[in-house]
């Protein structure tokens, strides 16, 4: 599904795939990217896209709680944390194809379990990450 307007796009360059370099347009993000030693890389000390992808989800589905949260005047107690993790691997059925699966275990101060599994929902229905993934990725959601 295609999006009416957009309101920011994000514009960055990557080169040397899984051991480069990625940098956005404007300087702000620069990393150097490697390869874990279980995909068969050096392990360094650069990143990877499955870290990148953990990260930017993780952001992304707080900031959709907290738009969530304040259209439904829900008060949160302090800031949500997310830990995510972006599992990638051979694809069931899909020879040479590799998949990525999410699992996020989200911790929402000041709400009880019921309240912020339902706040929790809402924001997997808004999320842009979540919206993209749908159908496509494994997504696993646990309230802690």
């Amino acid at each position: 599904m295609a999006i009416d307007k957009a309101i920011y796009t994000a514009h960055a360059t990557s080169v040397g795939g899984r051991a480069g370099t990625s940098e956005s347009s404007d300087g702000a993000l620069r990393v150097q990217l490697s390869t874990p030693k279980e995909m068969g890389g050096s392990g360094g000390a650069g990143t990877n896209p499955e870290q990148l992808f953990a990260a930017g989800y993780s952001a992304c589905f707080i900031g959709a709680m907290n738009a969530v949260a304040a259209r439904q005047k829900t008060k949160l107690a302090g800031d949500p944390k997310i830990e995510a993790d972006v599992s990638i691997g051979p694809m069931t059925g899909k020879a040479g194809a590799f998949g990525i699966e999410v699992a996020m275990r989200i911790t929402v101060p000041g709400l009880d379990r019921d309240a912020a599994e339902a706040l929790v929902a809402a924001a997997h229905e808004v999320c842009p990450y979540s919206n993209a993934t749908r159908g496509n990725v494994e997504v696993t959601l646990t309230v802690v």
